[in-house]
């Protein structure tokens, strides 16, 4: 008996991978997804069937927010026992930020979630809109013995299909616009599909899918740099409600060990206030006491961010303030382990 086609929803919530060019007034407006077939014809010969799903009113990615995160997980959730797989366009800009949002929202997760979009619009006649849609659809497609292959949050862009909450968007204006720094990518698009099984999240447990709706954006993020005064850290973390803090270090967590500053954290943890290390590198761990200038930012109980994108650390620490289920005392070893793959 043969197998039947998988179903793939297309979850289109703006961006540029969606627009397409006014011939009288050069501007760009949003088209119809409805009429997705005809402006992709090629997508008629991959081997499922697609339907389509939108935000009622599509955003430019930057207004990103958790509410909206909350909208593109409960479609997901409302149509996860009718499709195989999801497809999410959406901005550029803060793709990762949502990918990785939904990596902590979508607790056991057992089919594929590939965000994608594009740098230029989809009738654009160089666009790369149409590789990124048709391989993430083909992805998002692919089984072995009738379950999904890919069972986790990914992104796919210019080839490449990678963890989504490893993922940062480097460049502005090549079409190869995001990299994974610290995790190798799932799989590459050329002649042939090659998929580095070795590498997929694996799921373990077969616990029916827990959405996760709460998070808690009342935290701060410290980017350090040569002469940073300490009103403007005490500024920070004088906000009203603040919660948490991630503080962008140098190198493998290094920071001042000028007293003010050291002294600021520690009265700030006291407080209650979670604050995690995390490197301005692309690429690279935390290492915390490896260097005399991290040795006391451990011992004050930094919470370490290894090797995570600053993108996964905001969103994981909006998730883990918003369950409520995380208090002082195991928030550290929460923060410090691999909820989703998010850290090596």
């Amino acid at each position: 008996m043969k197998n039947k086609k998988p179903n793939i929803l297309l979850i289109y919530t703006g961006g540029t991978i969606g627009m397409v060019k006014d011939a009288e007034t050069g501007s760009l407006k949003a088209f119809n997804f409805k009429n997705l077939l005809t402006r992709i014809p090629e997508i008629q010969l991959l081997d499922c069937h697609i339907d389509t799903a939108s935000f009622d009113s599509p955003i430019d990615s930057s207004n990103m927010n958790p509410e909206y995160w909350v909208q593109m997980a409960e479609i997901i959730e409302s149509n996860y026992k009718a499709f195989d797989g999801f497809v999410v366009l959406h901005g550029s800009d803060t793709m990762s930020y949502s990918a990785s949002a939904l990596s902590f929202m979508l607790e056991n997760l057992a089919k594929p979630v590939i965000f994608t979009g594009s740098q230029l619009p989809i009738g654009d006649l160089r666009t790369d809109a149409k590789e990124n849609l048709i391989t993430s659809i083909q992805l998002a497609s692919l089984q072995e013995n009738g379950r999904p292959v890919v069972k986790e949050v990914c992104l796919y862009f210019e080839y490449k299909l990678y963890r989504g909450n490893r993922t940062t968007k480097l460049n502005a204006e090549h079409f190869q616009a995001f990299a994974s720094m610290n995790y190798p990518e799932l799989a590459e698009s050329g002649v042939h599909l090659k998929m580095n099984k070795e590498y997929l999240f694996q799921p373990k447990t077969d616990k029916a899918l827990k959405i996760n709706k709460t998070f808690d954006n009342n935290i701060a993020l410290i980017k350090l740099y040569p002469g940073i005064s300490d009103s403007v850290v005490k500024t920070i973390f004088g906000t009203p409600n603040l919660k948490g803090a991630i503080i962008e270090t140098y190198g493998a967590g290094n920071a001042t060990t000028q007293k003010w500053f050291v002294d600021i954290l520690k009265e700030q943890i006291l407080k209650g206030i979670h604050i995690i290390n995390v490197t301005q590198c692309p690429g690279g761990s935390v290492m915390m006491g490896h260097y005399e200038t991290s040795n006391e930012l451990k011992e004050i109980g930094v919470v370490s961010g290894k090797d995570i994108t600053t993108e996964a650390a905001l969103t994981k620490l909006m998730y883990l303030l918003g369950t409520n289920t995380v208090n002082g005392n195991t928030f550290k070893t929460t923060y410090e382990t691999a909820l989703c793959g998010e850290i090596s």
